[in-house]
């Protein structure tokens, strides 16, 4: 699932071009650094209130409270999520390096085209030393991605595997440590826990893809349909949603792993019937 960043997403079927991603990705390391240097400023400025407060009789400078904070003049609302998401503990833990090869191994493509609409290609790779066959993780996400409760139930999009030449995305299982590179590379922490999309991949934590949530114990199928469908929605321009009443399905762009909020637990962008699946935007 991927790290917390606040966007709101497009109407169903709105394809923003895939590439701004990385522009998108540049601009939030960008943010970044003036987040630090405002840090910087705000931690002198602090400094200098306490010094005036020290001068018999001084009030504290404008825009600053009593106390040397600075007042609350526009307050930035924050999505705090867990730090560690629930996970299922197996009788037998499974095989989960901390770090793999680093190199990726891609299968081969069968070319075949699933949906109707525009054209999406995609590639499907593996991290070697994760004793994970790329084979069989890739007819996993083609069997997702060819779902009628998926992408391509709205009639707009159609996916391709392909093994060599453009493409709009590659899914990528990856180590936690080779996850958080990454991932990192693009500002996100994911801490060795959770998923990310960076610019064209999309990275599955094998983690995530192994222990599942609390919330999909005994349902790996349906959690790995969440998984995919999640961080493939992000390429597609959608941002996070949350639930929209109790008892009905969960958006599969909301972040289920962090808590369902009242909503049933669904990893589908569509239900049977063919409806998309939505919930507020997370602002």
């Amino acid at each position: 699932m991927q790290p917390t960043r606040s966007r709101r997403g497009p109407r169903p079927g709105a394809l923003p071009d895939l590439d701004r991603e990385f522009e998108r990705a540049r601009r939030a390391r960008l943010r970044g650094a003036v987040a630090g240097v405002t840090a910087l400023v705000l931690v002198l400025g602090l400094g200098g209130a306490v010094a005036w407060s020290l001068r018999p009789g001084a009030e504290p400078p404008r825009g600053t409270s009593a106390a040397g904070r600075p007042g609350h003049g526009g307050d930035t609302r924050v999505e705090e999520e867990p730090s560690d998401p629930p996970l299922v503990k197996p009788k037998r833990t499974p095989y989960i390096p901390a770090k793999g090869t680093g190199k990726f191994h891609r299968p081969a493509s069968s070319g075949k085209v699933h949906g109707h609409g525009k054209l999406m290609r995609y590639m499907v790779e593996v991290e070697g030393g994760l004793k994970q066959s790329p084979e069989a993780f890739a007819r996993s996400v083609d069997g997702i991605l060819a779902d009628p409760r998926g992408w391509t139930a709205g009639g707009r999009l159609a996916f391709e595997r392909v093994d060599s030449g453009a493409y709009d995305f590659v899914v990528k299982l990856a180590s936690p440590g080779t996850v958080d590179t990454i991932c990192g590379a693009y500002g996100m922490t994911t801490e060795g826990k959770v998923n990310c999309s960076a610019g064209k991949q999309v990275v599955v934590n094998l983690k995530r893809w192994l222990l599942l949530t609390t919330y999909y114990r005994g349902q790996p199928e349906h959690y790995h349909a969440l998984t995919i469908n999640h961080e493939v929605g992000h390429r597609l321009g959608f941002g996070h949603m949350t639930c929209p009443g109790r008892g009905r399905l969960a958006p599969v762009m909301q972040q289920q792993i962090f808590g369902l909020k009242g909503c049933r637990i669904n990893g589908w962008p569509y239900d049977r019937k063919g409806r998309f699946v939505k919930g507020p935007s997370v602002p």
